[in-house]
């Protein structure tokens, strides 16, 4: 039989008007949206509809528009599939509070409070830090490294063979760039971004984001949830705590963690909220894996059909 796991999607997946159609097509999503809004105090959902792009794209508004988005995605696919099981689920980033929030070790309102706050404290990180990110293509892990360690940055993200991005100050960057490229990668390119993401320089949110964690119940996850930093299950709460504060300046493993879901049986993977970059990243590392993707009323049927098949 086999194995499904939900993904959830991180920071960089937002785009105005996401899950605009959702709520216009759906009473249980637009009640999530209004429910939203209510927990904030604010109107996310106006910003999720209409932005504009640079009210979207900032840290505090982005992290928790698309945690909410990508909920949405996923309860309104439990309500056309009622009889639908997942046995995983992941998220790359800040998609980890979500897969986390979906598998029950949170509540919908404690993670998108969570995930406003640190946010916020990143946005604050970024205000304190001269940062800067970049994509790696077509360069394997270890002489990426290689690079990293001559230019003094960090490896932020391995997404996907041939896919890797590196994180620290911009002036950094900018030599590590001229690294990798001269080492043969096909292209080196700045990404636009805050800050340096998952590197030491958002050091100073993590205290924050162990005070804000603090403050929120912890259940045992009802299905495995995998972790970025080790690219295995969550245990005990203490330890998604833990793992939650870590993941800050940590390296997401993503391909390591799709391997593992991979070598355990698991066929089908189904990637919920904006955009479909986990998809595309799931291409390159097995494409003999079944992947769906919910996003808008359109995607949601396909899954559907696509399930009931």
């Amino acid at each position: 039989m086999s194995k499904t796991a939900l993904l959830f999607a991180g920071q960089g997946a937002q785009v105005v008007g996401m899950g605009r159609e959702l709520a216009e097509s759906s009473p249980t999503a637009k009640a999530w949206f209004d429910r939203a809004d209510a927990a904030l105090g604010c109107a996310l959902s106006r910003v999720c509809f209409e932005g504009p792009e640079t009210e979207l794209t900032n840290t505090e508004n982005a992290q928790p528009a698309i945690y909410l988005v990508s909920w949405v995605a996923f309860q309104l696919l439990r309500e056309a599939a009622p009889g639908f099981r997942f046995d995983a689920t992941a998220g790359l980033s800040l998609g980890e509070f979500t897969a986390l929030a979906a598998a029950g070790v949170f509540s919908f309102e404690d993670g998108l409070h969570v995930v406003r706050q640190r946010g916020r404290f990143m946005q604050e990180a970024c205000a304190a830090t001269e940062g800067g990110m970049a994509a790696i293509i077509g360069l394997d892990e270890a002489p990426t490294r290689e690079v990293c360690a001559e230019a003094g940055v960090e490896l932020a993200n391995l997404n996907c063979p041939g896919q890797l991005v590196i994180s620290g100050e911009k002036e950094k960057i900018g030599r590590a760039i001229e690294l990798a490229k001269a080492r043969g990668a096909k292209r080196a390119i700045p990404l636009p971004v805050a800050g340096a993401y998952h590197s030491r320089l958002m050091a100073s949110a993590q205290p924050k984001l162990e005070a804000a964690l603090a403050a929120v119940p912890l259940n045992v996850p009802a299905a495995p949830v995998i972790a970025n930093v080790t690219a295995a299950p969550h245990a005990a709460p203490s330890d998604i705590h833990r793992r939650l504060v870590e993941q800050v300046t940590a390296s997401v493993r993503w391909e390591d963690s799709m391997r593992y879901l991979l070598a355990r049986g698991f066929t089908r993977f189904i990637e919920l909220g904006p955009g479909a970059a986990l998809s595309g990243f799931m291409k390159r590392i097995d494409r003999s894996a079944q992947v769906l993707n919910v996003q808008d009323p359109a995607s949601l049927a396909a899954t559907i059909a696509a399930l009931a098949g």
